[in-house]
């Protein structure tokens, strides 16, 4: 991996408008330049963890749309751990261009690893603004303690297969535009394991693994977005022999708050008064995520007007500083009226004249009201 985090597009030579093509099309010309077991470059390992990388983020539309609008700081809070991955993982994302491993990757075993697993969780929007701990629960395939993982009966032993003499993959010179490429591919006859089990373990049927329930506690960072996931390296599956265990990855869920709305990192709320409120003016009682907080309403105040509470939003996930909270004034107008308040307004109109209803903004103000 690269010592120093770069922008992921300028890694890959590309705009931030670039499309998927574009971003695959990048990835494969970097590929096929920087691979360490085709270049010769001192750095080309590194680079080429970097590409890699830049890849896995952009190519996925979640990680991508976290990445423009967060950066590295938001992939970090989003659970996402950057080029935490094995020359395994980097050689899956060539299957994502050509059938098998192009490069034969020079000799190196290819260490298997083991799939992820996804789960879910519900917070209210308080604590996601504060931060919170949750146990998430979920099955995973772990390593058979029968066999300790070998998938082999215990007092037994596996033979070599005789397909791939125990290297687990064929390999032959394929010839291409590029040149000549060893390509390799897993022995059909051992499944790429380079063995026959012939008696495998009872426990497990020969798998290494055995499917069990975990519970993992998983941190909420404060700030986080409904439909964020968090990423947990090294929950998920366990490998086979030689591998590493997959990850887990938890979907934060926002439960709706009945009186606040989250606009990015802003929290809007509505406060409800009646006419007389709004005419004469005074204090009213609006929610806010610490409780109910009371706001001073000036005479006159208009329907629409919004007042600010500076601070009181979400916090900035893995940044600095909080959004505001915007309370929107509604004005509630009588819908139904006796005979003596039907003649009270009357009077109170013919009495007040347009005078009553001049404001003092100027025609600027005016028409920046109607805009906002």
């Amino acid at each position: 991996m690269a010592t120093t985090q770069r922008d992921y597009y300028e890694v890959l030579g590309l705009s931030r408008g670039a499309g998927e093509q574009e971003i695959k099309k990048a990835f494969r010309r970097l590929a096929r330049e920087l691979h360490p077991d085709v270049s010769q470059e001192p750095e080309a390992e590194a680079r080429f963890r970097e590409a890699a990388e830049a890849y896995e983020v952009l190519s996925k539309q979640e990680t991508r749309e976290l990445y423009d609008r967060f950066g590295h700081a938001g992939l970090r809070g989003g659970g996402y751990t950057p080029g935490n991955f094995g020359f395994g993982d980097i050689s899956d994302l060539f299957s994502a261009f050509f059938a098998d491993d192009i490069f034969g990757v020079g000799g190196r075993s290819r260490q298997s690893r083991g799939g992820d697993v996804a789960a879910e969780v519900e917070v209210e929007l308080a604590e996601a603004a504060r931060g919170v701990k949750r146990e998430v629960r979920f099955s995973v395939a772990v390593r058979c303690e029968r066999c300790a993982g070998d998938g082999v009966e215990p007092g037994t032993s596996p033979t070599t297969c005789s397909g791939c003499g125990g290297s687990g993959r064929l390999q032959q010179v394929a010839r291409s535009v590029f040149g000549d490429f060893l390509r390799s591919r897993a022995c059909p006859r051992c499944g790429g394991q380079g063995r026959i089990v012939e008696h495998p373990c009872v426990a497990c049927e020969g798998q290494g693994r055995v499917i069990e329930e975990h519970g993992v506690e998983v941190e909420i960072p404060a700030g986080i977005h409904d439909g964020q996931r968090i990423r947990i390296t090294g929950q998920g599956h366990a490998a086979g022999p030689g591998g590493r265990a997959g990850d887990a990855y938890v979907l934060v869920r926002i439960k709706p708050h009945p009186e606040l709305v989250r606009d990015g990192h802003d929290l809007v709320s509505r406060v409800d008064v009646t006419i007389t409120q709004a005419a004469l003016g005074g204090r009213v009682q609006v929610p806010t995520l610490e409780g109910e907080a009371e706001l001073e309403l000036a005479a006159g105040t208009q329907p629409g007007e919004q007042h600010v509470l500076r601070g009181g939003g979400m916090p900035v996930l893995q940044g600095f500083g909080r959004g505001d909270h915007r309370v929107v004034v509604h004005v509630i107008v009588p819908r139904r009226l006796d005979e003596k308040q039907r003649r009270l307004l009357e009077e109170f109109d013919e009495s007040a004249g347009s005078a009553a209803y001049e404001g003092d903004d100027g025609l600027f103000e005016k028409l920046k009201n109607v805009f906002r």
